[in-house]
Formats: C-alpha cells, sequence, structure tokens
C-alpha cells in the first residue's frame, strides 16, 4: 500500500518546491526498513549507559537536601563529614557561590513576561521545597560519600509553607519567594469570540471540575551526570540528558570556562519523557566537586531522589453551552497549575500547552481559557511526556461526553458534529495554525477497530447482570516540535552528512535519543537518498565535540528537525557525487540514479560506477580533472517545519507549534464498585502523525504512550504529607505504575495525513498517545459510573478515589 502527498512542499524560505521522499511517494511500511541498529545490545544487556562509565580514579558523590519545605538556613557544618575516612571534597552553598555562578534557565519565565527569581546549585539562605540541595560531598565509594553526607549539621529556622495552589492564591498565603507579591508565577490567556456571551445565551449548559494529581516521569534510568577536568583544563562532562548543547553553554556561563574548553557527551538514555532536559543544579555542581577533588566525581540520582521531581498537577473549572444538536456554542476553562517551588527546569512551561491546546479538534469559535502557573513549597516540575496538552485533551473530551449524557446522545456522534472538517485546512485554531487533519476518518477507524457497536452491545448485558462496564471514547491533538524563540526551545536543527573516501558515510546531528532508536531511523533516510544500505551510515549524536550545535530531544521533533536537515544535507552530496559521475561516465548528472551502492545511468544501465569508486574519485581527482570542480563530500544543513508565526500577525494570531498529529481512542473497562479497583479489557487506538518513515518505532512510541497514559489516570500518584510538607511515595513501592499485567494487548492502527509543511510529510509521533489513553481512561471510568449517577472527576481513579466519589453520590 502506498500513499501520494497531493502536492510538493513549499519553502517558505525560497518560494521552491521541496520534493518529498522519493519522488513524492512513500511506501506506508517500507519494505527495506532496518531493524534497530543497538537492539541486539540492548536485548543482551550489553549497551552502555552513563553508569557504565567509568573513568580512572572516579570519585562519588552524595548531595545532602533540604527536610524541610521552607525554612531559613542559619548554618552549614561540613566538619565531621570532610574528617570522615575517604572523603575528598565538601561543598555548601555558601562557599559554592564562588565556584558556580547563577544558574540559566532552561526556559526563563521572564521571556514571556512572567517572574523569576535567582537560583544557585546550592541552596544559599533559604530552602523552599524538601528536596533542595543543600550541601554534597565526594568520597573514594558512594557508600562513604552517603556516610560523611549524613554527618552534616544545618541549623534552620523554620518558615511557613504552603503546599495548596488554591490556598496559595490567597492574600494571607506564605510567599514562597519573599521579593514576591503573591505566588503566581504568571497567566496564559487563551480567547475567541465572546465564550461568555454563548455560553449565557447557550439552550444547555454543564459545568464540572477536575483535579489532576502529581504525577512523575518514572524513567527506567534515573538522571545523573560525570564531571572530570583535564590537565589542559579542559571539562569533560557525561550527562545522562535530552540537550547537551544547551548544558555546555550553561555550564560555560555558570563556571566562567570558555564554551570550546567544554566537552559534553549524551550516552545511551533510558528514557527521558522530559525528566532529563537541562537546568538541573546537579550539573554544575558536580562540575564544581570534581574542580574541587581534583578527580572525575560521578552523581546519579536514587529512585527517591527521582521521585521527588513533579509534574501535572492541576484544577480545572470548566463550562460549556450546547445546542439541542449537540453543538458546542462556547466553553471556558479556569485552569490552575500547582508547579512547586520553580527551578530553572523549564517543567513550570506546561501550563502554556495546557490552556494553548483548546479547542483542540473541535470546531468552536466562542472560547476563554485561562492558565495559571502557581508556585508553592512542593518540589519543582520537570518536563513530561504530553507537556500539558494532555490537561485540555481530557477537559475537552470529557465535555463532549458530558454533552452526549445531557442530550443522551451516543458520545461518538457528540464529537462528529464537533470536529473541525477535514476540507478546511490548514485551519487558524486560536494560537494553532493546523497543518492537516481528518478527524472524523481516524474516529471511525478506531470505532471500526474496536468493534463499538457490539462492545455497547456488552454493556448493555453486562448492566442487566449488575455489573459495571465503562466505555472510553477519547480524540486527542498533540502539537508538536515546538520553537520558543529567545530559549533553547527551538524548532530547528542542524545536520551534517560526510561522505569517506571508501565510500562510508557519518552523519552527525544536534538531535539526540532518549531511547527511541532515531538514529536508526535518520540513517535509513539518508542512505535511501544516496543508494546504499543502511549499515554503510554511521549516526553520531551528543558529542558537542563531534556534532554541530543543535537543541536534543523534545517535543517530537527529531525528524522534522535534525533528521530532515540530514536529508537536505544528503541530496546535495548527491548532486555533487552526480556531477562527478556524470564526468566519469560521460552522461548527464540529471540521467543518473542512486541504487543498490551504485551511481548509474537510467538511459544506458551499462554506465556504471559503485557508489564507492565515484566518492574515491572525487577525493583522489578532483581538481585535477575536467569537470571535477568540488572536492568536498561534506555538507551540513539546518531545516525546521514551515509553519511557525513567531512574530504576530496582522491579525493578531501567532502558532509556536507547526505540527498537529492527532489519534483516536476506545477502551473498555470494568470496575468493581465494591472495591473501586479498575480493570482494563481492551483498547484500540488509531493514529495519525502523517507519513510514517519507520512504522514499528511509531508503534513503540505508541504503546509506551498508552501505557503511560493509562498509568497516569488510574494509579499514578505523588502524594505529599500536610505535616512535614514532603512527598510520601518513595519507592515504585508507593508510587504505582501499570505492571504488563495490568493492560490488555494493544489494537494499533494508523492514518495518514501528510503534513504539507514539513520535508517528509512527518508531524512526530513522540508524545501522541498519552493524552488520548488518559481521557479514555477518564470517560471509561466515569460511564461505568452512570448508572450510579455518580461522577469521579479526580484523578488518579485509584480506589480510594473512586469509592470516595460514590459515597458523595450517595450523601
Amino acid at each position: 500500500m502506498s500513499i501520494d502527498i497531493p502536492h510538493p512542499v513549499r519553502s517558505k524560505r525560497e518560494g521552491t518546491a521541496i520534493p518529498s521522499l522519493h519522488a513524492m511517494k512513500i511506501d506506508e511500511v517500507p519494505s527495506d526498513q532496518p531493524l534497530r541498529r543497538d537492539g541486539n545490545l540492548l536485548l543482551t544487556g550489553r549497551a552502555e549507559f552513563l553508569d557504565d562509565i567509568v573513568p580512572r580514579g572516579l570519585l562519588h558523590a552524595a548531595i545532602l537536601r533540604s527536610p524541610h519545605p521552607h525554612a531559613r538556613i542559619r548554618s552549614v557544618d561540613l566538619s565531621l563529614a570532610e574528617a570522615f575516612p575517604g572523603v575528598c571534597a565538601a561543598l555548601s552553598g555558601e562557599r559554592a557561590v564562588e565556584l558556580v555562578g547563577p544558574m540559566p534557565a532552561f526556559f526563563d519565565p521572564a521571556m514571556i513576561g512572567c517572574r523569576t527569581f535567582e537560583f544557585r546549585c546550592l541552596a544559599v539562605d533559604t530552602v523552599r521545597w524538601v528536596g533542595q540541595p543543600v550541601a554534597a560531598v565526594v568520597a573514594e565509594t558512594l557508600a562513604d560519600a552517603e556516610a560523611a553526607r549524613d554527618l552534616i549539621r544545618v541549623e534552620y529556622d523554620i518558615l511557613p509553607a504552603v503546599l495548596d495552589a488554591e490556598k496559595a492564591l490567597e492574600s494571607d498565603a506564605p510567599l514562597v519567594f519573599e521579593t514576591w507579591d503573591d505566588n503566581l508565577l504568571g497567566k496564559f490567556p487563551f480567547a475567541e469570540g465572546d465564550a461568555e456571551g454563548k455560553i449565557a445565551n447557550a439552550p444547555h449548559v454543564v459545568a464540572g471540575e477536575l483535579r489532576v494529581g502529581r504525577h512523575q516521569c518514572a524513567p527506567m534510568e534515573t538522571r545523573g551526570c560525570i564531571a572530570s577536568w583535564e590537565r589542559s583544563g579542559k571539562l569533560v562532562f557525561w550527562a545522562s540528558t535530552q540537550n547537551p548543547h544547551p548544558i555546555r553553554t550553561n555550564l560555560s556561563m555558570m563556571l566562567r570556562v570558555p564554551e570550546e574548553r567544554i566537552q559534553v557527551i549524551a550516552p545511551r538514555l533510558g528514557g527521558g519523557f522530559g525528566h532529563k532536559f537541562n537546568g538541573y543544579a546537579e550539573e554544575p555542581l558536580v562540575c564544581a566537586l570534581s574542580r574541587l577533588a581534583g578527580a572525575p566525581v560521578k552523581w546519579l540520582e536514587t529512585r527517591e531522589e527521582c521521585l521527588l521531581v513533579g509534574a501535572r498537577e492541576f484544577l480545572h473549572r470548566f463550562r460549556v453551552g450546547f445546542g439541542d444538536d449537540g453543538v458546542v456554542h462556547g466553553l471556558t476553562d479556569r485552569i490552575i497549575g500547582n508547579i512547586g517551588a520553580l527551578e530553572t527546569w523549564g517543567g513550570w512551561a506546561m501550563t502554556f500547552p495546557a490552556g494553548m491546546t483548546f479547542p483542540g479538534p473541535y470546531k468552536v469559535g466562542n472560547y476563554h481559557v485561562e492558565s495559571m502557573a502557581v508556585v508553592t513549597n512542593k518540589a519543582p516540575w520537570s518536563g513530561y511526556r504530553g507537556y500539558g496538552k494532555e490537561q485540555a485533551a481530557m477537559v475537552l473530551e470529557r465535555m463532549m461526553d458530558l454533552i452526549g449524557q445531557h442530550l443522551d446522545l451516543d458520545p461518538v456522534e457528540v464529537r462528529r458534529r464537533n470536529f473541525i472538517p477535514r476540507e478546511v485546512f490548514p485551519y487558524w485554531a486560536g494560537a494553532k495554525h493546523l497543518d492537516s487533519g481528518n478527524y472524523a476518518g481516524a474516529l471511525d477507524k478506531a470505532l471500526e477497530l474496536a468493534g463499538y457497536g457490539e462492545l455497547r452491545g456488552r454493556q448493555a448485558l453486562a448492566r442487566k447482570e449488575g455489573r459495571h462496564l465503562g466505555i472510553g471514547v477519547a480524540f486527542e491533538l498533540t502539537p508538536e516540535g515546538g520553537d520558543f524563540a529567545g530559549s533553547f526551545l527551538r524548532g530547528f536543527d542542524t545536520s551534517t552528512v560526510r561522505v569517506h573516501p571508501t565510500g562510508a558515510i557519518t552523519v552527525l546531528t544536534g538531535v539526540t535519543s532518549p531511547g527511541t532508536g532515531n538514529e536508526t531511523t535518520i540513517a535509513y533516510l539518508v542512505a535511501r537518498e544516496l543508494g546504499v544500505p543502511s549499515e554503510n551510515v554511521a549516526v553520531v549524536q551528543g558529542d558537542t565535540d563531534a556534532c554541530p550545535y543543535g537543541f536534543g530531544s523534545f517535543s517530537s521533533r527529531s525528524i522534522g528537525t535534525g533528521g530532515a536537515a540530514a536529508v537536505l544535507a544528503a541530496r546535495e552530496i548527491r548532486d555533487r557525487m552526480s556531477a562527478a559521475a556524470a564526468v566519469l561516465l560521460d552522461c548527464e548528472a540529471s540521467d543518473l540514479k542512486f541504487a543498490d551502492s551504485h551511481v548509474r545511468s537510467m538511459t544506458d544501465p551499462t554506465k556504471s560506477l559503485l557508489f564507492s569508486d565515484v566518492a574515491q574519485t572525487v577525493f583522489r581527482r578532483a581538481l585535477a580533472t575536467p569537470g571535477l570542480d568540488e572536492p568536498l563530500l561534506e555538507v551540513t544543513k539546518v531545516d525546521r517545519p514551515h509553519n511557525f508565526q513567531l512574530v504576530p500577525d496582522a491579525e493578531g494570531r501567532f502558532s509556536a507549534y507547526p505540527s498537529y498529529p492527532y489519534s483516536a481512542h476506545v477502551a473498555l473497562i470494568d470496575l468493581d464498585v465494591e472495591t473501586g479497583v479498575v480493570s482494563v479489557q481492551e483498547y484500540s487506538a488509531v493514529d495519525d502523525c502523517g507519513i510514517v518513515i519507520s512504522p514499528k518505532f511509531v508503534d513503540g512510541q505508541l504503546y509506551g504512550a498508552i501505557a503511560q497514559g493509562i498509568g497516569g489516570a488510574l494509579w499514578e500518584y505523588q502524594p505529599y504529607d500536610d505535616v512535614t510538607g514532603g512527598p510520601i511515595a518513595r519507592t515504585f513501592k508507593h508510587y504505582l505504575t501499570p505492571r504488563a499485567r495490568d493492560l490488555p494487548m494493544f489494537r494499533l492502527a494508523h492514518q495518514h495525513t501528510p503534513s504539507p509543511f514539513t520535508l517528509l510529510g512527518t508531524k512526530g509521533a513522540g508524545e501522541s498517545g498519552v493524552s488520548g489513553a488518559m481521557a479514555a481512561m477518564l470517560n471509561a471510568v466515569n460511564d461505568a459510573l452512570t448508572p450510579l449517577g455518580v461522577t469521579a472527576h479526580q484523578l488518579p481513579l485509584n480506589p480510594q478515589n473512586i469509592l470516595a466519589a460514590i459515597e458523595r453520590a450517595k450523601r
């Protein structure tokens, strides 16, 4: 099966048609798609991660963290720790000020008019959350470092703390940052039309409140870093990070070391999900400790430390007005995000897409959404897959179901009546210029895949028997590839393609892989352009000494930026080699085809050269042979999707995201109303991420994303102790992620509406699935509770929250 791309992609910069992959046509499932190139290493346990790196003379760091949510530091006594056997160095916040400058923000709130604060790698005078680094110790072994750390004596004056975001907004609330007037970091309003007026005049109105508990990314591999100062003064820094180049830039500023004397290396990652953005205190801290100790120093995050970092704690208060036909007239949502104490990590910014993503896939011309970022004395947010877009999906999909319930109308039909029709794309929807879509088609395909009619029949029989089956239908729209000028979250990236004299090929790219295997796809794309096997193409990522400057992995951008740049570079290489081969074969360059490791004439197949022979000839005879005028087989290109509106247009519209993949989900759950236990029985989803280059990788992303979304909706939760002000879940015994036996086999299918704004028609697949899965679970549980007249709007939908909802309904 193949898909024709209906028109060429047009470059806004050049005004010329950019040919898409392979003459505007690409197989849906490429027959030559290679297996993941590091698959055997991963399956056999031979793959190397950060903890496998052991420089000679390696020392280990342990960090003392605040036990209080808010306190003034009176004194830090390191003497006992420094005297402990095996200790090589110790550091307090007061001493660290001399070694490390203020920390730059991964995404600075001040850049978009919000408040900010100066942050240091160790707390200097005040701690604002349980877990904030206060002091650190370096020793010959990790056990010695931890034992010495426990000998550090810190005197605190306890200050009032606030953990709840609504309480933090009250006029008499304790201030998290004493120089601020209140605890509001910023507000992000998104509005079109007259939402209040339309709701007031609508025939029907429903309102609700949705609370989403604090989550954690829980990557299999936690964060970590190793710093080593060479005798020359060069710093080599290994980090489990998604963004090595921005880390290098920031380390240069904090450590006051020229950037060219810092090498950052990102080894293979065991998952990122946004938890491994840069900007963490441990990064410059470990560098300072290495300099003090005069030896390489390693720090690895424990699972307890990993679980300190939060995400996704939101409160929504929403209303929607609609007609007798179920068509939405207007909607509002007031969103409060409890972002914790704020740090330089950038997770707070999830409050922006939480509002910006409205009204999702629905044609709603009147809406008002206000998203508020509120600081408290909880741990700050890191990034997390979905990055706030799952919030919009849950509220919108809940609205669709509530409308259907109110009108006694199938929730599927409500969605159909409100979808943006396929013929209007590209389409402006608030702060989004939607690229392409067939939303109704994806939903219909998902319903067919799930056997929706048969599911409703089974549900009706179950209800007669007193059982509570729930069917959750959900749709997600996932803005991807964001560009936030002024930060290191950019929408473009850089790749270099280099052909060696032997014909071997190396791609050096600024994008990284969080473990998804995008290096295999990039090699495949370049190999297709040059007509050689993928095995002939090496891909180098995550080494700032080797790779061109890039922004790493986030927002499903790797193939749409770094992969596209590599394709452009490979095409220029092909043009240069075509010119050389035309001279050698005495034919026109336009007559040449690159395939099967050969360059041959299409009109006279007897005229043929090995790809490697052409490469070698260019190096050996260029400039010495008439016509061989280009001796360089190395090209660097930059690319990005061409659908940004970073400066508001004449109508005040802007769009920071260029690509809009989407998916439709159908879930079947069984709810035991006596225990509150939810069992996921069946799950079907249809994804549309544009053109698919590597089908197995896209499926893998969806499997993981759906599992993550189900876990986030049903079980995952980081509660806080109101007395100690600290998190309660410290291990996976307490923070409950889904196990294999908790999930059914997923049925997956795909639809393809190519983006007209990306080189290859791709949209990105890294975040797709999470939002739809969370919304599907939310709707499925509430569908199961419908006969009881119960609404469960407190996530996670675990037994205690479901039973509490049932009890509230009884009262």
